[in-house]
């Protein structure tokens, strides 16, 4: 019976705190002004439509499905919004789940944020120019640093060395 009162409060919260967190107002990227930042009518007319779903709505694309994923090639990964130096590809590895991973980004190159859009709290990884939805960082990466910035392919472009 503890376990029970115990799961059911703990889904009672959750339910009760993604609502309130949803309603809290818009994405890192609307509320604080960017060095690059535009209006949503000027995103929208410079990406394409899957671009502005990642960069702009934090979309997520389906694993496996972007080409970047499997991008070899020396070189640097790019903003796809606004052209700013995100990753060197000799920080990229694969990780096996799908999306461009990296175990450091460039100097300066992105800022972060707590995001609970699916119920619980995980760092948001953002383009630090232009505020646009890359994907996301976690703990379970190679050495040296021990992260996995886990990028979505559509949020970048590449530039060959």
């Amino acid at each position: 019976m503890q376990t029970s009162r115990r799961s059911f409060f703990s889904w009672l919260s959750a339910g009760v705190a993604v609502p309130v967190l949803a309603a809290c107002g818009g994405t890192p990227a609307e509320a604080k002004s960017w060095p690059k930042g535009l209006s949503d009518a000027q995103w929208k007319a410079k990406l394409t439509k899957n671009q502005y779903w990642i960069l702009r709505e934090a979309g997520t694309e389906r694993p496996f499905s972007h080409p970047l994923d499997k991008e070899k090639r020396a070189g640097t990964f790019l903003c796809a919004g606004c052209a700013n130096e995100l990753y060197s590809s000799t920080t990229k590895y694969d990780s096996g789940t799908g999306w461009p991973s990296f175990w450091k980004p460039l100097p300066g190159a992105i800022a972060t944020d707590t995001d609970y859009k699916i119920g619980y709290p995980r760092t948001e990884v953002l383009c630090a120019d232009c505020g646009g939805h890359l994907g996301h960082v976690f703990d379970d990466g190679p050495k040296p640093t021990g992260k996995r910035y886990c990028m979505n392919g559509g949020a970048m472009t590449f530039r060959p060395a």
